[in-house]
């Protein structure tokens, strides 16, 4: 039985690129894997591939997953057709609790590992459903650190708007990752009046 694996941090960690080195490990020894990310928001909404990319400009293909995706069949048909060797999910937090637990199915029914990658929090200190699920019952948890403009671990992320004020309400997500940033909790209050 393969594991499930999940790593979460707040923004600005470094998750994308971790994820990519890590998939870029099992293709150089020779191995497959499959690559997902969220197609909830900013891709057209027949598009079936997508593309993970981190700040530092390391990017590859990925299948694209919505809230409606059989994740458990999908990888199925492909491990079948081609065996994986590893399933990677970035932007995890936009996984549905059925979804994670189509994942572990995957790990268990399988025998491939599954490593998503994600935010813990939202903006307002709330956890994502995915996130949530995945804390519930992924075998392995991993925290990715970044640090806080004071040097502290930085544990919260802050949604600013355009006049650098971080916002106490509004959407869980919002596209544009220029408009957040890492805070240790101290500051994620501070910031947000509370």
């Amino acid at each position: 039985m393969s594991k499930l694996y999940f790593t979460y941090s707040a923004m600005n960690a470094g998750k994308s690129a971790i994820l990519l080195q890590a998939a870029h490990n099992y293709r150089e020894q020779g191995m497959n894997v499959m690559l997902w990310t969220s197609g909830h928001y900013g891709a057209a909404p027949d598009a079936q591939s997508g593309s993970i990319e981190s700040r530092i400009g390391l990017d590859a293909d990925a299948h694209l997953y919505r809230a409606d995706t059989d994740l458990f069949a999908a990888i199925e048909a492909q491990h079948k057709a081609t065996p994986l060797s590893s399933i990677f999910f970035d932007e995890a937090q936009f996984l549905t609790k059925a979804q994670v637990w189509e994942l572990a199915r995957v790990g268990d029914e399988l025998n491939v590992p599954v490593l998503c990658y994600g935010l813990r929090t939202d903006f307002q200190g709330e956890l994502f459903e995915g996130s949530a699920a995945l804390l519930a019952i992924a075998d392995d948890l991993r925290e990715a650190r970044t640090i806080c403009h004071c040097g502290k671990k930085a544990v919260m992320t802050a949604r600013l708007d355009e006049t650098g004020k971080a916002l106490t309400s509004g959407d869980q997500v919002s596209v544009g990752k220029e408009v957040y940033v890492s805070l240790c909790r101290y500051h994620w209050k501070e910031a947000l009046g509370r």
